[in-house]
């Protein structure tokens, strides 16, 4: 597994809830060093980009879409991180499509790019009001979907989508963006989860 050190939260956080414990080799690339561009990581993943995963002969990339097939691939029917019920499903799908879409790509991605990266996509201070304005809108749908005390976003149990939701909520929080109330009580109870604190852990750089 390659990954970003903000996207190793999703990928363990998704092995350590679907599949309980497996055996894996985690190596830590940075974005922007020159270890995505080698020769070496161009073929695993032409578009140069992380975090990867590879199982075997299979390597895929993208987050929502790592967390989904370790859920598809090791997870049981108890512990499934994907709805099956076909309402669900097209409901667990349209929240993650919310979340890669409109509360990381569109708004805080754009503000890494304009604020921790400004040395490389330059600065932009009205990119960066604009994004963080941008999420604050967007988060309503979220706020308003979770003010009726539901634990998790879909069906009563966590899934992948509640994973994406807390990367960027967690996200959000680092840079200062306003979160709601009830995304934030919904962020405690899934940062105090067993599974995301050993993610975490899991996480943190080794010793030499």
């Amino acid at each position: 597994m390659l990954r970003t050190p903000q996207t190793l939260i999703i990928c363990l956080y998704a092995s350590t809830t679907s599949a309980g414990c497996f055996d894996y080799e985690c190596r830590a690339i940075l974005p922007r060093t020159g270890e995505t561009q080698t020769a070496e990581y161009t073929e695993l993943n032409p578009r140069q980009k992380i975090p990867l995963l590879q199982d075997g002969d299979f390597k895929i990339a993208e987050s929502p879409a790592i967390a989904a097939y370790l859920s598809n691939t090791y997870g049981t029917r108890e512990n499934a991180l994907i709805p099956t019920n076909p309402r669900e499903h097209a409901t667990w799908l349209e929240w993650c499509f919310y979340v890669a879409t409109e509360l990381d790509a569109t708004s805080l991605y754009v503000m890494r790019r304009h604020g921790d990266l400004k040395h490389i996509y330059g600065e932009a201070p009205m990119a960066l009001e604009s994004a963080a304005s941008y999420f604050e809108k967007q988060l309503h749908h979220a706020e308003q979907a979770l003010q009726d005390g539901r634990p998790f976003l879909v069906g009563g149990r966590f899934t992948t989508a509640d994973i994406l939701l807390t990367t960027c909520l967690t996200w959000a929080v680092s840079y200062r963006v306003p979160v709601t109330s009830a995304c934030h009580a919904y962020l405690e109870r899934i940062t105090s989860r067993p599974a995301y604190r050993a993610a975490l852990a899991a996480n943190q750089p080794r010793a030499a």
